[in-house]
């Protein structure tokens, strides 16, 4: 008797990739990013001191992710090279963060369709222009959304980007967003592990990516409640 070959539907088997991918996002806690009068702030829960969530990838980009750490970290020295190649063979004004997001979309989607597993990752790439700022959004599957003001990845980002809705007004300074972005992180309860918080900031020379050390952060909500 032949052993008849097992047989999932495309459908199916795209609805499984899917489901697997969500729940392995699902269980990070979230990042945000909000645009503020200088430029971009991220902040994410991050329990971890050494390992990061928020990273720059070239002068005026930033990156940041939720999942699966060794899976974006993979993706972030990837962007980094491929910004390098970029910058080295034209001109580091043609490194955009348009041209990142859509590597990275095409590198998640390939793997969602046609890898072994897809990515359990998701990605923002943020670009801060003289008086711009662009925010891309990218899922395991490759979808990519350009995002106006502000976003939350990863972990309950459903809830937390209903509640920067509420919270969020253009132009504002930064320790304003700082408080948003907690407010909207902890929604009322005690986070469970420490703020890590960075900036891409237009009025810094070249490089616009800037960490907060914990004291800066302190300091910064203090001023702004």
């Amino acid at each position: 008797m032949v052993a008849m070959p097992y047989y999932v539907s495309p459908e199916q088997l795209m609805k499984d990739r899917a489901d697997y991918a969500r729940k392995g996002i699902a269980r990070g806690r979230s990042v945000i990013a909000v645009a503020y009068d200088a430029g971009v702030l991220f902040v994410a829960e991050n329990p971890s001191s050494s390992l990061r969530k928020v990273s720059e990838i070239y002068d005026r980009i930033a990156f940041a992710a939720v999942g699966k750490y060794n899976e974006f970290e993979q993706l972030r020295v990837a962007g980094i090279r491929v910004a390098d190649v970029r910058g080295y063979q034209y001109a580091r004004e043609d490194v955009t963060g348009r041209s990142l997001a859509n590597a990275y979309a095409t590198a998640l989607g390939t793997a969602f369709t046609e890898g072994s597993k897809p990515y359990e990752v998701e990605l923002l790439v943020a670009e801060v222009g003289d008086s711009d700022v662009d925010l891309f959004h990218i899922l395991y599957d490759g979808s990519i959304t350009d995002e106006e003001g502000f976003v939350a990845i990863g972990g309950d980002a459903e809830r937390v980007n209903a509640r920067l809705s509420e919270l969020h007004q253009p132009g504002s300074q930064l320790a304003t967003a700082l408080g948003w972005a907690r407010t909207a992180l902890s929604d009322g309860d005690e986070l469970a592990g420490r703020l890590e918080v960075a900036v891409l900031d237009r009025g810094r020379g070249r490089r616009k990516f800037r960490r907060l050390s914990d004291e800066a952060v302190t300091e910064a909500l203090e001023s702004g409640t």
